[in-house]
């Protein structure tokens, strides 16, 4: 049997008792195992944490870790209180309603091995009906799977979900804590604009069963992750990394694409309901 990878899994848990036990295992049956998946409960009221004990239970105490927060401060808090507890050089993401191709850690982690430099690293999403199964197969040994993705790309859209991102545990910058919308697009953009090498791979190694926009979940909320994506850009021109022209040129592009995902999550609500 090979060694697991150097990697902790962090998953943040609320009110996710439904969907939590297909996220993990998607963990378990990946070709290459992480060291230690971290639970997160992000003081759910339901039966979510009872739900992540008798997982813990199932897979053993020493590879799924439960931490429960004693208060509810959304995703981005409950990502760095499994940060913290983390015990791997890496670090990869997974939200409780997604899932991983089998072969995403192999894939992902083998090649930040191969290439230190890279502080932080993405891939795309595929959205599955529940019905689907099975994956494709995709080759482990091709270096030029991964593309870098320069700071001013990382400006103008957010190439990173967070249920696709790996990055090094050791790196300084942080979620913002209590923020709940566009967390991980800030955090994204700090480390770009601290001059962190952050790649990106075109392979779909994570599956979403809802829609990004306009669906249940934090996702719905178009416009509080609007103004959490223009208090990204105020945060980066706070630091002084960009002018107060590009400042504004940056809310210009981000209301037109703001008026893009209204649009669509209309017509696909008014077509659900036709």
């Amino acid at each position: 049997m090979s060694e697991p990878a150097q990697v902790s899994v962090i998953i943040p848990c609320y009110h996710c008792s439904n969907t939590i036990g297909r996220a993990l295992a998607s963990v378990v049956a990946q070709t290459l195992k992480p060291a230690e998946v971290i639970l997160v409960d992000d003081c759910s009221k339901d039966a979510t944490l009872a739900m992540l004990y008798r997982l813990q239970t199932e897979y053993g105490q020493d590879w799924v870790k439960v931490i429960p927060s004693p208060v509810n401060a959304g995703p981005g808090t409950a990502r760095n209180i499994g940060w913290a507890a983390a015990t791997q050089p890496y670090i990869a993401f997974l939200d409780a309603d997604d899932a991983w191709h089998p072969q995403k850690i192999e894939i992902q982690y083998s090649w930040m091995i191969k290439h230190p430099e890279a502080a932080l690293t993405g891939h795309a999403c595929q959205q599955w009906a529940k019905t689907n199964s099975g994956a494709p197969s995709y080759s482990v040994n091709d270096d030029s799977a991964f593309t870098r993705v320069s700071k001013n790309t990382l400006l103008l859209s957010n190439r990173f979900f967070t249920r696709s991102v790996m990055l090094q545990r050791a790196i300084e910058q942080r979620f913002v804590e209590g923020k709940r919308y566009c967390e991980d697009y800030q955090l994204w953009l700090e480390m770009g604009f601290a001059g962190l090498a952050c790649y990106r791979s075109n392979l779909p190694l994570a599956y979403l069963f809802k829609a990004d926009y306009g669906e249940s979940g934090l996702s719905a909320s178009l416009w509080k992750m609007q103004k959490g994506e223009l208090e990204a850009y105020r945060h980066i021109y706070k630091l002084k990394e960009i002018s107060l022209l590009q400042l504004m040129g940056l809310y210009l592009w981000s209301n037109a694409k703001y008026a893009k995902r209204v649009a669509v999550s209309t017509v696909g609500n008014a077509f659900k309901a036709s």
